[in-house]
């Protein structure tokens, strides 16, 4: 399952990365062209208004929308990670725990290997180790809840790069306004702001869209964390009540 989120992820990113390139390449057709294609294709999706406001915001509008494309791809992918991960603990400790009291541990571990998520990945693997006593149980459990957590905590870096790199992105786009409207100013030797207007117009564009990106990202990236620390206590409280049934049988 694992090996399928991870071919999801590929498939996003790889899928963005053409959009972009192909997109690029709309723009620097002819202007005769440039309504037709990939471009009426993103006006009829997101708007005539908001296709002009992306190429008005000028080049660094592009690596805004590729770290933007990378952020949404382990959005995808941690959700659905997320998703699968999460089971009704106590439907599933309900199932269990009078299994393990009877002393049938082999119906115990084949339901927890048939049960999908970290909880029950961590109860199997000191399911597997029940007949060498309570410590090597407790210390295969410890050891598959430190490879679960090694999982669950994937994606987070690359969110959090998204989140850094979308307003630098946008600044640097702000920088680069402001010197066109300065450039601007130099040759017309004089200020009036129709003059400045275009500069400072892609300043605060670039500005806006790298805000736009990185604010989603961080509520998103918060929601996650949460999720993955409910997961962790799940992981705790299974691994306790399936240490107490084994000592009680």
């Amino acid at each position: 399952m694992r090996k399928r989120f991870s071919k999801i992820l590929l498939l996003v990113i790889v899928l963005g990365v053409l959009l972009t390139s192909f997109a690029y390449a709309q723009t620097t057709e002819p202007a005769a062209q440039q309504s037709s294609g990939l471009k009426a294709i993103a006006e009829f999706l997101f708007g005539r208004s908001l296709v002009k406001t992306f190429i008005d915001g000028g080049w660094a509008m592009w690596p805004i929308l590729v770290v933007a494309i990378y952020g949404i791809a382990y959005i995808i992918w941690k959700f659905i990670a997320l998703m699968y991960a999460k089971i009704n603990l106590n439907d599933y400790l309900n199932k269990i725990i009078p299994l393990i009291k009877e002393k049938k541990i082999a119906e115990a571990t084949e339901l927890s290997k048939k049960t999908r998520g970290p909880v029950a990945a961590v109860v199997y693997a000191g399911l597997l180790k029940a007949d060498r006593g309570i410590e090597a149980v407790e210390k295969s459990m410890e050891n598959a809840a430190m490879v679960e957590m090694s999982y669950l905590e994937k994606g987070f870096v690359e969110m959090t790069s998204t989140i850094t790199l979308a307003p630098m992105l946008g600044f640097l786009g702000t920088v680069n306004g402001m010197i066109v409207a300065f450039d601007a100013i130099a040759k017309a030797r004089s200020v009036d702001a129709t003059i400045v207007a275009d500069g400072i117009k892609i300043a605060l564009i670039t500005t806006e869209a790298g805000l736009v990106v990185a604010i989603p990202v961080q509520f998103l990236y918060n929601i996650f964390t949460t999720m993955v620390d409910g997961l962790v206590i799940d992981m705790q409280r299974a691994s306790e009540k399936v240490t107490e049934a084994l000592i009680e049988s």
